[in-house]
């Protein structure tokens, strides 16, 4: 049997051969590429096409690497860290590095609550010129601010448009921080109904806020290039490798996850685009924070090792501190430990 398929494969490229020469070529280039696979290594690989445009022509792309990642079940994650007196997770202070910020410029939308607000106040605390951006402004934000442009929702074009304008005759900004994000309380899955209309919600505030916040900026000359960053707050929740273990058999907040993984890829699009102009661009995931938004789940706040946004931001901060221009991909950390998050 064996025989006879090699026979009839010959018996076809003959005739192919006798036709078109051209095409036989082409054939035997399939073969040739299916019999030579791409094996994975420690840095993971992907085969590109043997163009002139390829910068790995028949070659295999490397990507990224993103090193030890970071556990996806959160309460082992945690409980390791207590068990091993894990200095980075217990003991933010001791570790923290934030000289960078000493005069830098800092734009940070969302900044008038929650994980925003306490952004705005630790990098106020290091010396940096914090700008403070928002629909309405609050007394806190006020008191720690250099310069706070109210009337900014990042579901309007024209409202961020209108914000890189004003400060389009200004220095350029150092960092610019993607916070705005929206996490509704409710049910968000088969039981009780997907809750389309606030996915949308999500989506439109999460994924495409920072893709307009930052289009703005950019195109209006208001991040610094080159030397420039955009760290987009996503979240764990936007990595769908891990939804087998953190949604294991449940599912469910199809609009969170979904919206978060969205945003994951807005930072990663943006730093390929962006790395040209010198604009360094990662996701960050701020850690588990005792805020408003997180509050639907305050009852696993201590099993988690949920912490305080003021402790949050010191571990935000620090990992900004680290972020730097890469010649591939985009940085996905868990800010909690420091380490990678897969996507």
């Amino acid at each position: 049997f064996f025989f006879c398929c090699r026979a009839r494969c010959l018996l076809f490229l003959l005739m192919l051969a006798a036709r078109s020469p051209s095409a036989l070529l082409s054939s035997r280039l399939v073969f040739s590429s299916r019999s030579a696979p791409c094996h994975r290594s420690n840095t993971l690989r992907t085969r590109t096409m043997a163009t002139a445009s390829s910068p790995y022509p028949g070659e295999c792309a490397p990507l990224r690497d993103q090193g030890t990642l970071t556990d996806a079940d959160q309460v082992a994650r945690f409980a390791s860290a207590v068990a091993n007196n894990t200095t980075r997770v217990l003991d933010i202070d001791a570790v923290y590095e934030s000289e960078y910020l000493k005069g830098a410029r800092v734009l940070i939308t969302g900044a008038n609550r929650g994980v925003g607000l306490d952004l705005a106040k630790e990098a106020a605390s290091k010396g940096a010129v914090v700008i403070g951006a928002c629909r309405s402004s609050s007394k806190e934000l006020d008191e720690c601010a250099s310069q706070v442009i109210t009337g900014v929702d990042v579901t309007s074009v024209d409202d961020c448009m209108r914000m890189a304008e004003k400060l389009s005759g200004e220095a350029p900004v150092d960092i610019l921080i993607n916070n705005a994000g929206y996490f509704p309380d409710g049910a968000d899955d088969f039981t009780s109904g997907p809750a389309y209309e606030e996915a949308i919600k999500q989506y439109d505030i999460c994924a495409l806020g920072p893709l307009r916040v930052s289009h703005a900026l950019v195109s209006k000359g208001c991040i610094k290039s080159p030397g420039g960053k955009i760290i987009m707050i996503t979240s764990q929740g936007g990595s769908v490798t891990w939804r087998q273990v953190q949604n294991a058999n449940e599912g469910t907040d199809y609009g969170h996850h979904m919206g978060k993984a969205a945003a994951n890829m807005c930072g990663a699009l943006m730093a390929e685009e962006l790395r040209g102009k010198g604009i360094a661009v990662a996701n960050l995931h701020p850690g588990f924070n005792r805020t408003d938004m997180t509050r639907k789940y305050e009852h696993i706040w201590d099993i988690e090792g949920a912490v305080e946004a003021s402790v949050g931001a010191k571990r935000v901060w620090h990992e900004v501190g680290r972020v730097t221009l890469t010649q591939a991909g985009c940085p996905f950390v868990n800010c909690e430990d420091g380490l990678e998050i897969p996507n």
